[in-house]
């Protein structure tokens, strides 16, 4: 009797890899970039009011979105997306703020502002009465 011998190959895989990146996470604190999309013509014709705010580039995952609509913090109307993770380690995420049309072109200004625990806000802001119409 011939004895057959079966090679075995073992996978090892190293505790530091990533599936999303070969690079090195971020050190330390990295303020996210805010860009704030107005309402459409469209949309204001119609009497509603939907403003985007896209957060990306921040580090660490726990910058938190929030809005604020004449200066004064609003929670009624707001949704939030998922976190990605980009390639590079950084976080982006957008927060969807829903007004009237006549809540957005009363409110003087609306802001969209990321804030970390010890850090000074990211805001980015909007003045109704510098968007067209």
């Amino acid at each position: 009797m011939k004895s057959k011998k079966r090679a075995v190959r073992h996978l090892s895989l190293s505790p530091n890899l990533h599936c999303h990146s070969s690079l090195s996470p971020p050190v330390g604190v990295v303020r996210p970039t805010l860009s704030v999309l107005p309402p459409s013509r469209e949309e204001l014709q119609q009497g509603s009011a939907t403003l985007v705010c896209l957060s990306s580039g921040g580090f660490p995952s726990t910058w938190s979105v929030g809005w604020k609509v004449g200066g004064s913090s609003s929670s009624s109307g707001v949704s939030h997306s998922v976190e990605v993770v980009g390639r590079d380690g950084h976080y982006s995420r957008s927060s969807t703020l829903s007004l009237s049309a006549e809540q957005w072109r009363k409110a003087g200004s609306v802001s969209c502002e990321a804030s970390l625990s010890g850090q000074s806000p990211v805001t980015q802001t909007l003045n109704p009465d510098h968007c067209s119409e």
